[in-house]
């Protein structure tokens, strides 16, 4: 046996296998000589274009850092012109195949892992992807990158060039079985580029990539495009093979939600994800989709539904208060939301792992137990003996009456119809923060109905530039949010609740969230070894935030939706746990037929 960089004992790399990929419990489903993913049409067709809206505008091309606003279809984790070492398959909970890696070596206790680079893998300027361009990128977005990817790799103590093709990784003794996999979702970048550029700045200029398109035409805020490579490297790799197939990918930015929806009736915009519930009842009536030139699907998505919810800063002294925050959430009228404006569509978000099997249920688990007694004298009660706060269907008015005395209870009463300390005077009043008109009409029956209870809210909607500087420096009071969940956490709770990150800015922590036995939970996530162990983990930070009322839930969709001309085609089954857009392609004939049929 040899000695890790940590000094602890690690299976010599002779007695581990190459493999072409890997899995978080199990061993991938796909066998290494796999010709293609199961759910794409390996003969789909080469060409054409796809139109789809984006909102807001863009002013920088670098996603990887948390200045400027990066144009649609860049992320994170690098997006259209970026290559990753392996890419991950929707169709399995959470398994990655090589792309980059052509070869993969992951210690049985998961200290290290080793990866061959495909010499064949070259840059859009013709250079080679070698181990050192992967060294410089991890590093690089380690120390200069945005918060989350010194979250994400906390736990990788080394990385260096074991050859011109060759990697590897050394992780720490208490790492996360997810570790490897995150890192094999590292996106590649140039070190000649790099080091050509100041990273930590936004640009308009592209950085250099491997990945299966380029940006070909920029119009800052309005438009960008980008066209499939044909000289793509990686094109006839199984995991790409059937994907990948439209020539043109071009998103064309509305400041307006309504002015999409038009663009979308005109043919200006091929495809929408309708997170609307009344465009999706009404508003597709118009003479393009009565002639048949329109599809609407709907695809079951079987991830955790996402917490989309109004936010509390808590580095605001009036959330402190956990009965303040429980107060405020009993205003939220989830019932006639979804019966006057959302159609009955929507269901009522209740904690952050809904329908998965980490959610929290009932009364503690014994393993849920376990991990929360030792922080019994820190934790309400109510974690402990209490059936979990269910916003089951009730009238306004006791749900009111019951906000009315938490908010005494927290020394607060009205004066003058306003809700104020006794002790000091002071107002209970904050300002909500939204960045989408369309917004509004959810939010303002919440101010309405926290006037009845004298607490002041002031509604401000501002652009999606200067909504991006107020959350990255948390400068607002309260504000909503998404945070979605995989079927997997990891490594990412540590920035959406970690108390490292309640004062980072331009962190995920919106909350300001800062608790010791949250950050126990996390850690027992990131390191459980079964699934198990992680159900119990999550379900304990789950109940954990719910009792906490950092947030009131809103709704979500247990369909992603969507609407797009006959143009476009879909394979006929869809990934389990995501949307594969990039196994979409374009249909001839369908759009010969709407050429006919709009003359």
């Amino acid at each position: 046996m040899g000695l890790s960089a940590h000094g602890l004992q690690a299976a010599p790399v002779s007695e581990v296998p190459t493999v072409h990929g890997i899995s978080l419990y199990d061993t991938p489903a796909l066998p290494d000589n796999f010709d293609h993913f199961s759910w794409v049409n390996a003969q789909a067709p080469k060409g054409g274009d796809m139109v789809r809206a984006a909102q807001g505008n863009f002013d920088s091309l670098n996603p990887f850092i948390v200045r400027g606003n990066p144009a649609s279809g860049l992320t994170a984790m690098g997006g259209l012109p970026f290559d990753t070492l392996m890419v991950e398959s929707p169709d399995e909970p959470f398994t990655l195949y090589g792309l980059l890696a052509a070869g993969i070596r992951l210690d049985p206790d998961r200290r290290w892992m080793e990866i061959d680079l495909d010499s064949r893998a070259q840059f859009h300027d013709g250079s080679p992807v070698t181990a050192e361009d992967v060294v410089t990128t991890f590093e690089t977005l380690k120390t200069q990158g945005s918060p989350m990817y010194r979250a994400y790799y906390a736990d990788v103590i080394g990385v260096e060039v074991l050859s011109p093709f060759t990697v590897r990784f050394e992780f720490s003794e208490h790492n996360s079985r997810e570790l490897p996999l995150i890192v094999g979702q590292l996106p590649v970048l140039s070190a000649a580029d790099i080091e050509s550029r100041d990273i930590t700045r936004p640009t308009l200029e592209p950085l250099m990539g491997s990945g299966p398109y380029r940006i070909v035409s920029v119009q800052p805020g309005q438009r960008i495009v980008y066209q499939r490579d044909d000289h793509y490297w990686g094109k006839d790799l199984p995991v790409n093979r059937g994907r990948y197939n439209i020539d043109r990918l071009i998103f064309d930015y509305y400041r307006d939600p309504s002015v999409a929806m038009t663009a979308f009736r005109a043919g200006r915009v091929d495809l929408r994800i309708e997170n609307i519930a009344r465009n999706w009842v009404t508003g597709y009536d118009f003479p393009a989709a009565r002639q048949g030139l329109i599809n609407r699907v709907e695809l079951e998505d079987h991830n955790p539904a996402p917490m989309q919810g109004f936010v509390m800063n808590q580095r605001r002294d009036i959330f402190k208060d956990r009965r303040v925050r429980e107060a405020l959430g009993l205003a939220f009228d989830f019932e006639w939301l979804n019966r006057n404006l959302f159609y009955g569509l929507y269901a009522r978000t209740q904690g952050f792992f809904d329908h998965s099997s980490m959610e929290a249920r009932g009364l503690p688990s014994a393993g849920e137990q376990a991990l929360l007694a030792p922080w019994r004298d820190q934790l309400p009660e109510d974690v402990f003996n209490s059936p979990l706060p269910v916003d089951a269907p009730q009238a306004l008015r006791p749900r009111l009456k019951r906000a009315l005395d938490l908010l005494y209870e927290a020394g607060y009463e009205v004066r003058d119809n306003r809700m104020v300390h006794r002790d000091t005077g002071q107002p209970l009043r904050f300002e909500l923060l939204l960045r989408d008109a369309s917004l509004e009409r959810m939010a303002l029956p919440l101010v309405r109905n926290l006037a009845r209870l004298g607490v002041e809210v002031n509604l401000r909607t501002v652009d999606s530039s200067q909504y991006l500087v107020r959350l990255r420096q948390f400068d607002f009071d309260m504000t909503t949010t998404v945070i979605a969940q995989s079927s997997n956490p990891g490594n990412e709770q540590r920035e959406y609740w970690g108390s490292e990150y309640a004062h980072q800015p331009q962190s995920r922590n919106l909350m300001g969230l800062e608790s010791p036995v949250v950050d126990d939970l996390v850690d027992h996530i990131i390191r459980a070894d079964s699934r198990e162990a992680l159900d119990s983990a999550a379900a304990a930070l789950d109940r954990v935030l719910r009792w906490g009322f950092y947030v009131i839930p809103q709704y979500h969709t247990p369909v992603t939706r969507l609407a797009y001309w006959k143009k476009l085609a879909m394979p006929d089954q869809s990934p389990e746990y995501g949307l594969d857009l990039d196994s979409w392609w374009v249909d001839t004939q369908g759009a010969r037929q709407i050429d006919v049929q709009q003359e």
